[in-house]
């Protein structure tokens, strides 16, 4: 899984990172840009496996594929 934490105070975003990674990038911006505050916003989960295979749908239009053509071919 991937985190990104949004500032509260204005339009920022960390980018997508582990967890501990986006929280440490928000905290270094609240204390850049909002030293006054508590570091607050929020936090989006992007549940999606960066790292997973992308082929399998391109495995399924192929087999799809060949079924129309041996079914054409008889």
């Amino acid at each position: 899984m991937a985190y990104r934490y949004r500032c509260g105070e204005c339009g920022f975003s960390t980018r997508w990172t582990t967890e501990s990674e986006a929280e440490d990038l928000s905290v270094a911006h609240y204390a850049d840009r909002h030293p006054q505050l508590v570091p607050g916003g929020s936090v989006e989960i992007n549940r999606k496996n960066p790292e997973a295979v992308g082929c399998i749908p391109m495995i399924g239009i192929a087999f799809l594929l060949f079924l129309i053509i041996a079914s054409c071919q008889r």
